[in-house]
C-alpha cells in the first residue's frame, strides 16, 4: 500500500489523544499513520511542544501531516511548533476534534491527498447527528 497522509491529535489530555488514536485506527481501515500528542512531558494536563513536534515527525511518511487540536492553548502550542518549523505539507485544521479526526482518518485511509484529508476534517463540522 502507498503511504498515507499522517494525522496528529493534540489534546490537553494524554488519555483523550490516545483514545482518539485507538478509535480512528479501528474505524479507518488501512495503514494510516496516527499519533497522539497529549498532556505535558511530566504527565499533567496541558500540551507539550516536544510531544507535538515528535508526533509530526513520527507520522510524516512523505504525503503531509494534518494536525487536529482540542482546545485553546493546544492550538497556540501547535501554532508555535509550526511557526518554528514551517512546512507547507504540515497543516493544522480547524475542525471538531472527534468528528474531524474520524473524517480525516477515513479520508487518509482511502488514499486522499493532504488537501482532501484537511477538507474532510473541516467538513465534519457540518455533520448533523440527528
Amino acid at each position: 500500500m502507498t503511504s498515507s497522509v499522517g494525522i496528529v491529535f493534540v489534546s490537553h489530555s494524554a488519555e483523550l489523544a490516545a483514545g482518539l488514536v485507538r478509535l480512528t485506527a479501528q474505524i479507518a481501515t488501512g495503514d494510516v499513520a496516527l499519533a497522539a500528542a497529549g498532556g505535558t512531558d511530566d504527565g499533567r494536563i496541558g500540551t507539550s511542544y516536544t510531544r507535538i513536534l515528535e508526533a509530526i515527525r513520527q507520522t510524516d511518511r512523505g504525503r503531509g501531516v494534518v494536525v487536529l487540536a482540542d482546545l485553546g492553548s493546544s492550538v497556540l502550542t501547535v501554532c508555535t511548533v509550526l511557526d518554528d518549523h514551517p512546512r507547507s505539507d504540515v497543516v493544522m485544521v480547524d475542525a471538531p476534534f472527534v468528528e474531524g479526526a474520524v473524517a480525516a482518518a477515513v479520508s487518509a485511509a482511502g488514499g486522499a491527498d493532504l488537501h482532501a484529508v484537511a477538507h474532510a476534517a473541516r467538513e465534519a463540522r457540518h455533520a448533523v447527528k440527528f
